[in-house]
């Protein structure tokens, strides 16, 4: 059974179909990437998932249960986490609050738990630092990592590798390949083809809000729908 199975989801904006009929399943521990030109509603069915928008046909189950019309904290709470493509951080907070506060329960195992992951991405040297005056790169580590501390098993990552610099950035990927190691799926937006490349093991690709391929990433390079989507404009 596919940990998450959308089926013939649709969404329109006036007279705009967003994502129009797209279908595709996802196993548990494997990485997937989800690509295509601006536009062409990768975000949109990222937000279906997560009940941000809600679809107008098709459904969207979650290890076998639906979960299209659940409000966003109940689907949340089911296990999936995501990030944004622009941070979302408490500039405020320090980087250690901004995981602590996501949690319930006791504060100790909370706080044990977000310097393990700020160990993971090793960040626990600024974990008393202002997120605000992180860089930008370190700021989207810091979310990544404050999705984790629910314990999802299925994780949404939208452009993890926009403004990251290199190093940050081969942190992010390490952490990500130990996650799949791990057991839990990813499912990844992300413009960087490199990235996608040399991360994900199968890619779905959207074109105008329709699924034009699907496949590893070798067959997806030399699709020629996939070409014509990117270059053919």
């Amino acid at each position: 059974m596919a940990v998450l199975e959308i089926d013939g989801v649709s969404k329109h904006f006036g007279g705009v179909a967003a994502v129009n009929r797209v279908s595709l399943a996802l196993e548990a521990g494997r990485i997937y990437g989800l690509i295509g030109p601006n536009g062409s509603g990768k975000t949109t069915l990222f937000n279906c998932i997560t009940g941000l928008d809600r679809r107008d046909a098709g459904r969207v189950l979650f290890n076998g249960e639906r979960i299209d019309g659940l409000a966003p904290y109940r689907i949340a709470r089911k296990g999936i986490g995501r990030t944004f493509q622009v941070t979302r951080v408490f500039p405020e907070l320090t980087a250690l609050e901004n995981l602590l506060v996501v949690t319930r329960g006791s504060v100790g195992d909370a706080e044990r738990r977000a310097l393990e992951l700020l160990r993971f991405v090793r960040l626990e040297g600024l974990r008393n630092e202002f997120a605000g005056n992180l860089s930008y790169g370190q700021q989207k580590l810091v979310e990544f990592v404050r999705v984790l501390m629910r314990e999802p098993s299925l994780i949404l990552l939208d452009e993890p590798a926009a403004g990251v610099n290199r190093t940050l950035l081969n942190d992010l990927l390490e952490a990500v390949r130990r996650l799949r190691d791990e057991g839990k799926t990813v499912l990844l937006v992300e413009h960087d083809m490199k990235v996608v490349m040399g991360l994900c093991e199968t890619v779905f690709v959207l074109d105008y809000g329709e699924k034009i391929a699907e496949g590893p990433p070798g067959l997806i390079q030399a699709d020629e729908r996939v070409i014509e989507a990117y270059f053919g404009r």
